[in-house]
């Protein structure tokens, strides 16, 4: 189901960020179908192809607004290979190695025990639980 320009509008507002030309089109591109998992370099080519003049920049620093509004969840795998979910509930990810692909799966049932103790002055955020797969017979 596509959202509609009104609804980006206010969704972009209600998350104290103003709805300029090139935020309202890259949400356009990464909430107009579904929950999915893009990086910087893919949206910046769906943006090309739909016509959206914008740089590589400039879609950068539009996900990282998004991501610290809380519309977009940050996905990192690697230092150099990071995600941008629509999906900003509380799950976890199969990373499909060679493809990379990542796949939402529920967190119920999963469980993280033995964790140290946080050093002086700081608070757990939160824990990504991320499992690599590979095609059968890599």
């Amino acid at each position: 189901m596509q959202e509609s320009l009104d609804n980006l509008c206010d969704r972009l507002r209600n998350a104290g960020l103003r709805p300029t030309r090139q935020r309202l089109s890259l949400a356009e591109l990464l909430f107009g179908s579904g929950d999915r998992h893009v990086s910087a370099e893919d949206l910046h080519k769906e943006a090309l192809a739909a016509r959206v003049k914008v740089s590589l920049a400039t879609v950068y620093n539009t996900l990282n607004q998004f991501r610290e509004a809380g519309l977009l969840r940050e996905v990192a795998i690697e230092g150099d290979r990071t995600y941008f979910d629509t999906n900003t509930s509380n799950h976890c990810h199969f990373y499909v190695e060679g493809e990379g692909r990542l796949i939402d799966f529920p967190s119920e049932g999963i469980a993280v025990t033995g964790l140290p103790a946080t050093p002086a002055g700081t608070a757990l955020a939160g824990i990504d639980v991320i499992v690599r797969l590979r095609p059968k017979g890599v």
